[in-house]
Formats: structure tokens, C-alpha cells, sequence
């Protein structure tokens, strides 16, 4: 799923619906909500091409392992569809409600609320996104243990984990007709996901997120949004941030990319400076 950029002087993507005609009122009023751990690791490439190599990513004691399917590994505009999905789903969780893991979803709905077109071309990315999820394992050691606390491993033991990103989705067309309008679906998402959900290892997006145009744009204030939290700023070397992008990109031009984000500060929520002498990025709230 990815967005046009109209123009490529605009620092944000136009907001495509600005009074948008939600047909449940409860996807209007969703807060926008993302898993920590999704924030905090590379679980999706940055590249629009399709990636077929495996990757592995450590940070102190915590690692994950990303096998992509023949379609390519999952991509961070298809992580917009489990935003999504949890944002809905944590909604109810706040009003009470009984919640499990398969969802069902008008998914006119879901291309308004993450900034998408809502023409034919659209719906096709909708259900490529889908076959990347799908396609996608994760092998890691981030644990999202039930909130009863059963299966906890051992101080001595480590628990390792495969998963899809979603384990099964079905769609409705128009006519049952290929190419027809698709009027509903339904995915269900892995147990992994659905533990953080529950355990509420998530933070409030804000809605320009959608609007950032660059891939690795959307990775930076992910970062920012994870590490800064509750503090006025936080600072990270650059060598270092580059690694927890997962960008696969040189650092001389990872360098440039953060001078042009600190120079124009138009990601949401933090101001973005790059301090050239110590070679670090300072985000502040």
C-alpha cells in the first residue's frame, strides 16, 4: 500500500479526507494506536521493491529474524492495515467491550482512516498488503506473554517465537466478480499481535502519520514516538538510529536524509535536530 505523492516540493501528503463519511462512527473516533514493539524494531522494510532476503536484527539482548514469502516481505505502508486494527480493536478494549482476534471491517473505512484513495487501484494494494502480511514470519525472542502470566520461560531459558503478521483474511466482492468492489473484510491476527493488544504495549499515533511521504520518515518518528515518551527530548548517535530503522542505506546518505527532516521539522509531535559536531539527532516534544 503505497501512497502518490502529487508533488514532491510537499513536505506532507494532502489529507485526502478531511471530513471523512465514516459509515460506523466508531472508526471516526478511534485513537490512533501502534504496538511498542513494532515501534521499537524493524518488523517492516522501507523499500517499495519487493525484498526477498531474510534479515536479522539484534538490539542488546532482544532479536528478530524477518522471513519474507515470494511476494516480499511485508512493508511499512502494509503496516497500516494492523494499525489500523489495533487502534480499532483498543477502542473497544477502552469501552469495554469483548474483543478477539478476528476483525471484521469495511475496508472503505480502513483506506479513509490511513490517508488512501478509495478507487479500484486502491482496493488491489489493499489485497497485495494483505499477501505480504500474510506471507511474512517473524522469528524473534520478544515475548508478549498472556496478562494470566502462564508460559513464562525460566530465568535459564529463552522463548523463541514464529509468526505471521496475520494468519488468515477473507474478502467480499461485488458479484463475487474479480476486480468487483470489495464490500467487507475479515483477518485475523496472529496471538503474538493480539497479546500486545490486550497487554496495552501501545502508543498514541498522531494523525499526520499518515501524511509523512517517506518511508523512512515514518520509521524516524516511530523511534521518536517510542524512545521520547513522557520525556521533552532524547538523543541517539546517527549510526546508531540508522540501525534501528532497519534502512538498508549507507550512512553518508542516511546523514542527508536527516539534515533534510531536521532542516524542514515537519515530522508530527517532535522537533528533529542534527547536531553535525557530535554526529547525533536530538527529537524534542
Amino acid at each position: 500500500m503505497v501512497p502518490d505523492t502529487p508533488n514532491i516540493l510537499d513536505q506532507l501528503l494532502p489529507d485526502r479526507h478531511p471530513q471523512a463519511d465514516f459509515f460506523i462512527c466508531d472508526v471516526a473516533d478511534a485513537v490512533l494506536k501502534d504496538l511498542i514493539p513494532q515501534m521499537e524494531h524493524p518488523f517492516y522494510v522501507l523499500s517499495k521493491k519487493p525484498e526477498m532476503a531474510i534479515r536479522r536484527y539484534e538490539h542488546d539482548d532482544k532479536w528478530l529474524e524477518v522471513i519474507p514469502s515470494a511476494k516480499g516481505q511485508a512493508t511499512i505502508y502494509d503496516k497500516d492495515i494492523l494499525i489500523y486494527v489495533v487502534s480499532q480493536v483498543m477502542h473497544k478494549i477502552n469501552r469495554g467491550e469483548t474483543v478477539n482476534r478476528r476483525i471484521q471491517f469495511n475496508p472503505r473505512d480502513l483506506l479513509i482512516f490511513v490517508n488512501r484513495g478509495t478507487g479500484g487501484k486502491d482496493y488491489e494494494a489493499f489485497c497485495e498488503a494483505l499477501d505480504r502480511l500474510m506471507g511474512t514470519v517473524i522469528k524473534t525472542n520478544i515475548t508478549t506473554i498472556p496478562q494470566d502470566g502462564t508460559d513464562v520461560p525460566l530465568g535459564d531459558e529463552e522463548r523463541l517465537g514464529w509468526f505471521h503478521l496475520i494468519e488468515s483474511a477473507h474478502i467480499n466482492r461485488k458479484n463475487g466478480e474479480k476486480g468487483g468492489r470489495i464490500m467487507s473484510a475479515e483477518i485475523q491476527i496472529s496471538e503474538w499481535i493480539f497479546n500486545s493488544i490486550r497487554r496495552k504495549s501501545v502508543l498514541t499515533l498522531h494523525r499526520d502519520y499518515f501524511r509523512l511521504r517517506k518511508p523512512i520518515e515514518r520509521r524516524v518518528y516511530e523511534i521518536a514516538r517510542k524512545m521520547c515518551g513522557a520525556r521533552k527530548s532524547f538523543e541517539i548517535g546517527l549510526e546508531k538510529l540508522l540501525k534501528r530503522t532497519g534502512a538498508r542505506t549507507e550512512l553518508k546518505r542516511f546523514r542527508h536524509t536527516l539534515r533534510d527532516i531536521a532542516k524542514h521539522d515537519h515530522l508530527p509531535d517532535y522537533h528533529v535536530i542534527y547536531d553535525e559536531r557530535r554526529d547525533i539527532v536530538i527529537f524534542k516534544g
